[in-house]
């Protein structure tokens, strides 16, 4: 499945919005997640080489908001449950390590 453009941008102005809001920086959500920064920033423009990657960095900015106290910006095209998407590896989506 790929997004349209119009999915893409909104996606990366989603993953944007909720970096701004969780108050972690992108050294330290590179470093939390066990990659690089150079890599993240990858991930961030959906120039990753793994389409989980997205999800394990959307996952983990709605959880770093919430611990935050705020309200994660909802997601429009990375909004289902990734468990229920038969072309995406649930495992490594779950371990919340981008490789």
């Amino acid at each position: 499945m790929s997004l349209s453009k119009k999915q893409e941008d909104d996606t990366r102005r989603e993953l944007r919005e909720n970096l701004a809001k969780s108050g972690v920086d992108i050294a330290q959500a590179a470093a939390d997640l066990g990659t690089t920064q150079e890599y993240l920033e990858r991930v961030m423009r959906l120039d990753e080489r793994r389409l989980e990657d997205a999800w394990i960095l959307r996952n983990y900015l709605i959880e770093k908001v919430r611990e935050a106290g705020g309200t994660p910006t909802p997601f429009t095209a990375l909004a289902a449950d990734h468990h229920i998407i038969p072309f995406l590896n649930s495992a490594y989506i779950d371990g919340k390590k981008i490789y």
